[in-house]
């Protein structure tokens, strides 16, 4: 037996090799620098953002070109490998590196071009640029798009998966800005998908794209920089959480009733320093008007408490409200990013069905308690969407892949380990899914809730639905025709 096992661990190596073998030299063929297992640099390479994960990629190849990316993916269908892009690398369950063993990683770092056309007022954006040096170079035109705050977050995942940002009432999700997409195809075809060309592709793509192709750059459609902005922050310490589920709650109502588009916002919330009590925030922003800012919001505050600290921040630049709500360099090439150890989810509320009441007491009550008691960091963040007067929801939901544009609320409910290192709380998954199931299990079996893609969750029951909705079957018949292989596959890809 002992012997059997033996040779079954020799031949799975020698098999490997062969592998590494041919991959490296279909590499070397095509000018493609690419890292492998046993490299004294594999291990950076490899590592995740969400430190919970610790994978080995097959390798990880880094194309400077389209063409690159079609060899590389070509060298994957010949060594029978699944295929994943990697941005920012900073998908929550570490899908950029496949989600498990073995993938063959297409590192798309080294291709960050960004081309801005003055004469109309669109660009070509690279899929390695991160939203940092994206939003540097748009200004730099005068040009702005939306996207979301984390400067180190890649636009290729942050785009494909939808990208809201404190501008997406005013101006949509990132993905409403793309008119074309230069993507490789499973079977390493080298395409420009837009509405007139390779419409359905381009459909999925908005919304789905990792599962259906690698992207190269997006075309997308400018806006020209605000020329007033600025952040507002309020921040109510020790709350006591029937007053803050009023809060909620009241924020809820100000929210249906249509604030202007040039204003967002989201609730932030955090422990309490004693038990039954949180840490209740708001922070916005707005890119209308100097002097609207807070009119704006003033049919809220005048339910509120009296906070415990206001200000407003910056110094009325668009540039520099991208750089205060990053907290971050904007120039990524300046400074690593960071790392953590977390777990994550995220529940998406449907405009036409608000939360009720009981809904946002028994969730502050769950807060103020479990959360006090718990042994992470946790935050959540309850980002405005909808009401009136928000672009996002002017696009019908099956206009793309994305489908949940009648969203009111998306909420990010989010909890690190203690230092941030590995091991993770065990307890501190039932922490985080019973934060989403304090609002669910006090509304109807029948609410139509869904969750956001760019906040992914693997331990996400029903996902096919809860992320896509009715556009789940059209995607599957889409995976059939343009990937039969599944060569694009990790473990929230689309199945057929």
């Amino acid at each position: 037996m002992a012997l059997l096992r033996t040779f079954l661990i020799f031949a799975a190596a020698s098999g490997l090799q062969r592998v590494f073998a041919s991959l490296n030299d279909s590499f070397t063929g095509a000018g493609v620098r690419a890292v492998f297992p046993g490299d004294g640099n594999y291990a950076s390479a490899s590592a995740a953002y969400n430190l919970r994960f610790t994978l080995e990629p097959a390798a990880v190849a880094y194309p400077s070109t389209p063409e690159e990316v079609s060899a590389i993916i070509q060298a994957g269908i010949d060594n029978n490998l699944q295929v994943v892009a990697r941005g920012g690398g900073h998908s929550y369950v570490a899908n950029g590196l496949g989600g498990k063993n073995g993938s063959l990683v297409i590192d798309m770092s080294s291709m960050k071009n960004i081309a801005v056309d003055s004469s109309s007022n669109t660009a070509i954006i690279e899929t390695g640029n991160r939203l940092g040096d994206v939003a540097l170079a748009l200004n730099a035109a005068g040009r702005a798009m939306p996207h979301g705050t984390c400067s180190y977050v890649g636009i290729g995942g942050h785009s494909s998966f939808g990208g809201y940002g404190f501008t997406s009432r005013q101006w949509g999700l990132a993905l409403d800005t793309i008119f074309a997409i230069n993507a490789v195809l499973a079977n390493g075809t080298i395409v420009r998908a837009s509405e007139d060309s390779y419409p359905d592709l381009f459909w999925a793509l908005k919304g789905a794209a990792p599962s259906f192709a690698i992207t190269t750059s997006i075309e997308v459609n400018t806006y020209p920089a605000p020329s007033y902005a600025i952040v507002m922050e309020y921040t109510w310490s020790n709350m006591d959480y029937e007053i803050a589920a009023k809060s909620m709650y009241s924020f809820q109502n100000f929210s249906l009733a249509g604030p202007a588009s040039p204003f967002s916002g989201e609730l932030v919330i955090t422990k309490g320093s004693q038990e039954g009590q949180v840490t209740f925030g708001f922070t916005g922003a707005w890119y209308g008007q100097k002097g609207s800012a807070v009119p704006t919001l003033q049919s809220w505050l005048d339910t509120m408490p009296t906070p415990t600290s206001s200000s407003l921040v910056g110094d009325g630049s668009y540039i520099d409200t991208v750089a205060q709500l990053s907290g971050k360099n904007l120039n990524t090439t300046q400074a690593a990013d960071s790392t953590d150890t977390f777990y994550a989810k995220s529940l998406m509320t449907p405009e036409g069905d608000p939360m009720s009441f009981e809904a946002c007491s028994a969730f502050m009550q769950y807060l103020a308690t479990e959360g006090f008691s718990s042994n992470t960091n946790w935050f959540v963040e309850v980002e405005l969407y909808g009401g009136p007067n928000s672009k996002i929801r002017e696009i019908p939901n099956n206009a793309t892949a994305f489908s949940r544009r009648d969203t009111l609320f998306t909420f990010q409910l989010y909890a690190s380990s203690s230092n941030s290192l590995p091991p993770f709380p065990e307890e501190g998954f039932t922490f985080v899914d019973d934060m989403a199931n304090s609002i669910t299990s006090n509304m109807p079996a029948t609410w139509n809730y869904g969750a956001y893609t760019n906040y992914i969750d693997d331990q996400l029951e029903n996902w096919q639905t809860l992320y896509f909705n009715d556009n789940y079957p059209r995607l599957q018949s889409l995976k059939a025709q343009l990937d039969p292989n599944n060569v694009f596959m990790f473990p929230t890809s689309i199945k057929e």
